[in-house]
């Protein structure tokens, strides 16, 4: 299979008349000058480029959102691109609104770049070119793949200190040495089917010519110049969620490169979270240093600045993502949560880990509710219509559209909903699906609290999802603990900003120490408090367990393993 990216349509340049051009050098000289910190937020639709003051205070920001592409039930891509262009054009646009405003563009004095995290890019090292779409975070075509290895782990074993460790052995030592099980989510399955189903990429892995990286890789590569000397690099956070890192020396780890078959020499250097990296190459922000990097959820971490041992987050996107600050410990999850890097705030500073627990339909649901079922014509309905009814008259709703993840980790759930009458009307399924979130985030905060021996008093949120007051209210009845909404909820960009920051010492700001930031997104918080009785919590609770035992194993992912290697070619 070769996949070409198709041809693109130079843009006609735009020449201003010589009075325009009289008029901008005019306005330009009479600009302030100020210092501020850009972040670059490429989500899973689209990019925005915001600009903060030392407060976290937003002074300028463009937004715009690329194509998705979905050619096969189950497949997810980007066009790597397509991805790029957005980069610089809200670049250009957020700068061109910084100035009329009346600041200088070179009051950005740095930027951070945060990004979804497991969406894995490909290109060329000859032609800087990629080489296939980029294969998204919550794609699931890998199914076959995961097995073969969970298989290959089984009989062959990963080879570690000289002797190979199979089946239960080899799972703990994998989740021991990455924190993360085998799965379709991670990287480094991606790359693996591309290398398999695309020739270009099977050329260039053969022929030394493959670069490989995550979102903000390519970012940065493209950013400091490309095939003129553009950078290579991957921060730590990105890199925990690979299945190549081992965690303990924050380094590629050979035996995970040789149990998967890939070249060292396809995989950037590692970086830490905070540091001056390299500068812009071109555009309205040439010469602007990029001083941090960090992956979306721990990027929404760090601006939530939830720094110590015990402070968690969830943010409520696409997907919803949980994580909870372990401090300098690696906790080793048995209860069905990832073990990642939180933040490593310098090249020589000791990494920050945490728990993490990951949903993979938060928003997207209520997506579904609006453009497939049109039961509403606008996201902030649901929210309105799961008002209009005080239950969900017995409906459970598991939103399994792509398997389950933690705490279950069953690529083979499916979408179920359960408990239909003919008394069931759309705004009980509206208030289900917002329960479905609820609930799943309770199932992920009850493993944390068996992982980490610690009871959780409140919950920080962020994300589109929190917007709604109806949604805020129902996770805090059914999680029974508080739930914060900041004022200032761009806390995924406010988390690379705050990285980048630190990183030249901007406003003061040391990400080592917590206090320098205390001036940092005051404007005050929204606190929802649980409302409903303990004994109706609980009945709702037992009655999700039970329907997510039933959407369980729907699709049978067991292969024949004989008939994939001899059509996939794998080893």
């Amino acid at each position: 299979m070769e996949w070409r990216s198709p041809p693109r349509i130079p843009r006609i340049p735009r020449h201003p008349s010589s009075l325009a051009t009289c008029l901008r050098y005019t306005t330009m000289s009479a600009l302030k000058q100020g210092e501020f910190v850009g972040s670059l937020d490429c989500g899973t639709t689209s990019t925005r480029f915001i600009i903060f003051d030392k407060h976290a205070d937003i002074v300028a920001q463009k937004q715009l959102e690329f194509p998705q592409y979905y050619p096969e039930p189950g497949w997810h891509e980007h066009d790597a691109d397509e991805i790029i262009d957005t980069c610089n054009a809200c670049i250009d646009e957020a700068c061109t609104e910084l100035e009329a405003a009346g600041w200088a563009k070179d009051s950005i004095k740095v930027i951070g770049i945060t990004n979804q995290r497991e969406t894995a890019v490909a290109w060329s090292r000859k032609t800087g070119k990629p080489l296939c779409r980029a294969i998204v975070w919550d794609d699931s075509r890998t199914k076959n793949v995961v097995a073969h290895y969970e298989h290959k782990l089984a009989t062959t074993g990963l080879e570690l200190d000289g002797s190979f460790r199979k089946r239960e052995e080899g799972i703990k030592a994998l989740r021991k040495v990455t924190g993360l099980p085998i799965s379709t989510y991670f990287s480094a399955i991606k790359l693996r089917w591309m290398i398999t189903h695309y020739e270009a990429v099977k050329k260039a892995h053969e022929e030394d010519d493959l670069l490989f990286g995550t979102v903000e890789s390519w970012i940065v590569y493209r950013l400091t110049g490309g095939l003129d000397n553009g950078l290579h690099i991957t921060e730590v956070t990105n890199a925990s969620r690979t299945l190549l890192l081992d965690l303990h020396t924050l380094q590629w780890d050979k035996s995970l490169l040789d149990f998967f078959d890939l070249r060292p020499s396809i995989l950037p250097k590692i970086v830490s979270s905070s540091e001056v990296y390299g500068n812009i190459k071109n555009g309205a922000l040439q010469g602007v240093p990029i001083g941090g990097l960090v992956g979306d959820q721990q990027g929404a971490l760090v601006g939530n600045k939830c720094l110590k041992q015990g402070e968690a987050k969830c943010t409520y996107g696409t997907g919803a993502f949980l994580l909870f600050c372990t401090g300098p410990d690696i906790v080793e999850s048995t209860h069905g949560l990832l073990s990642t890097v939180a933040y490593q705030d310098g090249p020589d500073a000791k990494p920050v880990y945490a728990l993490e627990g990951s949903i993979a339909v938060a928003g997207s649901a209520i997506k579904w509710l609006r453009d497939s079922m049109y039961l509403v014509t606008s996201a902030n309905d649901v929210n309105t219509l799961a008002a209009s009814v005080p239950n969900t008259g017995g409906v459970y709703f598991v939103t399994a559209f792509s398997g389950l993840l933690a705490p279950y980790w069953d690529p083979g759930a499916a979408g179920l909903l359960i408990g239909l009458s003919s008394y069931t009307t759309p705004a009980h399924i509206a208030r289900a699906t917002l329960e479905a979130n609820a609930f799943q985030t309770r199932a992920i905060l009850e493993s944390m609290k068996l992982d980490s021996k610690k009871e959780l008093k409140h919950l920080k949120v962020d994300g589109g999802m929190t917007n709604g007051d109806k949604v805020m209210e129902i996770l805090a009845d059914i999680g029974g603990f508080d739930v914060i909404r900041p004022e200032m909820r761009e806390s995924t960009a406010l988390g690379s900003a705050l990285l980048a920051g630190s990183a030249i010492r901007l406003f003061g700001w040391d990400i080592s120490k917590p206090e320098t930031l205390s001036e940092v997104n005051t404007r005050g918080n929204t606190t929802f408090v649980p409302g409903m009785p303990e004994e109706d919590r609980e009945k709702r609770w037992q009655g999700w367990q039970r329907a997510v035992e039933r959407s369980k194993g729907w699709e049978d992912t067991r292969v024949n393993i004989a008939a994939l290697r001899a059509c996939c070619n794998l080893t």
